[in-house]
């Protein structure tokens, strides 16, 4: 009797857990229902779209990773498609997301570059309603000869604030350098720095970073010979193999008199 009234009070204490686990489980079910619920697309917005390589051949494979800034205040589970017009480049399935701004990568994925455009957009399906997500700006590939890029490389306003050169006055035959003085109001880019006179290229620095605001240009040191009356320099900025003349606050033109680029 002793023995048929234990095992009766252990099975009662297994269904009393057994039954206490399922409600927590259904509790915290709900908890995290509620916090996919509170998220909705108005709240999210796509801050940068960024792919690997950049620039893409054809033929290589792509990975895409995203910034989405989330503003609902709230943590959930959300899932992501990437898209070229109706076309799914790739998507990502019950993926964590907390406020604020968030980075998520694509799987790595094959997609033929064949039109002359390509613009992303991202849809966000939270609770299987599906919805493109706001972006702060356009996403688009655009061909270039090393290939396919995300990159903006457009050249901005870009001034030339002053020409240095060191020694100042120069003697013709003299080993000299020049330092530009460059201010760039748009994006950071990257690209080829020339300093010109009328008749050739006088010196130049390869594949420099030229970032947002003013930066002083520091060119190797070359020999360079005074031979006309005068000397005027441009600066170019050569990008993509496209050359791009800089304005220049003024002329700056080398004075026979002891050959010097000062005022």
């Amino acid at each position: 009797m002793k023995k048929c009234l234990s095992i009766a009070v252990v099975g009662c204490l297994f269904l009393i857990t057994a039954l206490a686990q399922a409600q927590a489980d259904k509790v915290i079910d709900r908890f995290f229902q509620r916090g996919e619920s509170r998220i909705r697309p108005n709240d999210l917005r796509v801050l940068e779209l960024e792919v690997s390589p950049d620039p893409i051949r054809e033929g290589q494979r792509v990975s895409f990773r995203v910034t989405i800034a989330n503003d609902s205040g709230h943590s959930g589970k959300i899932s992501l498609i990437l898209k070229d017009r109706d076309d799914i480049i790739s998507e990502v399935r019950d993926i964590n997301i907390s406020p604020r701004e968030n980075r998520i990568d694509f799987p790595e994925t094959y997609y033929r570059f064949s039109r002359s455009d390509h613009c992303f957009t991202v849809e966000a399906d939270i609770g299987r309603t599906r919805q493109t997500i706001d972006v702060a700006k356009e996403f688009c590939m655009r061909r270039t000869r090393s290939g396919w890029t995300l990159s903006d490389k457009g050249v901005g306003n870009l001034l030339v604030e002053d020409l240095d050169m060191h020694p100042d006055p120069a003697i013709p035959g003299q080993d000299v350098r020049f330092k530009v003085k460059l201010r760039n109001d748009g994006r950071p880019i990257r690209g080829t720095i020339r300093i010109q006179d009328k008749d050739q290229v006088v010196a130049q620095v390869e594949n420099i970073t030229i970032p947002r605001g003013s930066s002083d240009i520091l060119f190797p040191y070359i020999r360079y010979t005074f031979q006309r009356f005068d000397h005027c320099f441009t600066v170019l900025v050569d990008l993509e193999r496209t050359p791009y003349q800089v304005d220049a606050a003024r002329e700056f033109c080398a004075k026979p008199k002891g050959w010097t680029l000062r005022p």
